[in-house]
């Protein structure tokens, strides 16, 4: 496979990625509305976490967009790293929020 082929593949993967945790954070919002307050609190820190993630996430990806040849290689390295990072926001965000069996990774 050439190097620009895996760069499509993999931007393609990412956006994927970010469009269901963008669905993940909606549903969250929905459920926010229907709290309790002390909930509503939880709810909304999560959502801010989520969204600043999401945030870096898309910076990441317009990096690799713009990347040419080799050096979206490197970025991909980082993108990995913020890609991990990003999983875990999400796992624990759904832990915290368990009872709710729509959010999925």
């Amino acid at each position: 496979m050439e190097n620009q082929e895996k760069k499509e593949n993999y931007q393609s993967k990412i956006e994927a990625q970010l469009d269901e945790w963008r669905a993940d954070i909606d549903r969250l919002r929905e459920r926010a509305k229907n709290a309790k307050a002390d909930s509503k609190v939880k709810y909304q820190e999560s959502i801010d976490k989520l969204e600043l993630k999401m945030s870096e996430g898309r910076s990441k990806l317009k990096d690799l967009k713009e990347s040419g040849g080799e050096a979206w290689e490197e970025i991909k390295k980082g993108a990995d790293s913020i890609w991990d990072t990003m999983k875990a926001t999400f796992k624990e965000a759904r832990e915290k929020f368990k009872d709710d069996d729509e959010v999925k990774q």
